[in-house]
């Protein structure tokens, strides 16, 4: 099973995607946080042909074998990992790995470009939308403490940058299922993802 997560930063991909695995019994795939072990990786000085990142069975990232994790979400990596994610080849060698993943496990993988260009053939495909306002105070709930107008502008940049990047802009897949969490609870939006999800799949398996 493939299950395929986009949408813009702050949206609640994360929150959705580690849900919805754990009621389907899928693998969760944060494809976002690879790219943040990549952006670490740099700051390290390492080449991106001798960075390995494995995502263990309870969802840790491991650079070269080193659990990074908890340096991974911060503002610093918000934006470098939207900067290192413009290189092709950054993208090209981590939508390598994330295939390999699909296709060893059932998984719910989140991204930006999941349902487009890293699973094309997911058996379902969610799409996210917000406005930028609501993303803004979403993440510093997330964050516990920040700016709100540097947050909303943080967003709003990396709206501009994952929309207009040359390679696998930010859009939905044309067969994607667009789901509007601005007047939605998490509770809400988990629950509309569930339905959507067991409706696509009994269509699949009765042949629809």
């Amino acid at each position: 099973m493939k299950i395929a997560i986009d949408g813009p930063a702050g949206v609640g991909k994360t929150s959705v995607g580690r849900a919805l695995a754990e009621v389907f019994g899928c693998r969760f795939i944060s494809t976002g946080s690879m790219y943040r072990v990549v952006a670490v990786a740099f700051d390290r000085g390492m080449a991106l042909d001798g960075v390995r990142i494995d995502v263990s069975d309870d969802g840790r990232f491991l650079l070269n074998g080193e659990d990074i994790t908890d340096l991974l979400h911060t503002p610093e990596y918000d934006e470098k990992s939207s900067q290192v994610a413009t290189r092709p080849a950054v993208r090209s060698r981590l939508v390598e790995l994330q295939r390999e993943l699909a296709a060893r496990n059932d998984v719910v993988m989140e991204g930006r470009d999941i349902g487009t260009v890293v699973l094309p053939d997911a058996d379902v495909k969610l799409f996210l939308q917000a406005s930028p306002a609501i993303r803004a105070d979403r993440r510093l709930k997330q964050r516990g403490a920040g700016d709100r107008e540097a947050t909303l502008k943080e967003i709003r940049r990396r709206d501009r940058r994952d929309k207009g990047r040359a390679v696998a802009p930010l859009k939905p897949a044309r067969d994607a299922t667009i789901i509007d969490t601005d007047r939605k609870t998490l509770v809400e939006v988990i629950s509309v993802a569930s339905n959507l999800v067991r409706e696509q799949l009994g269509k699949r398996c009765h042949g629809g």
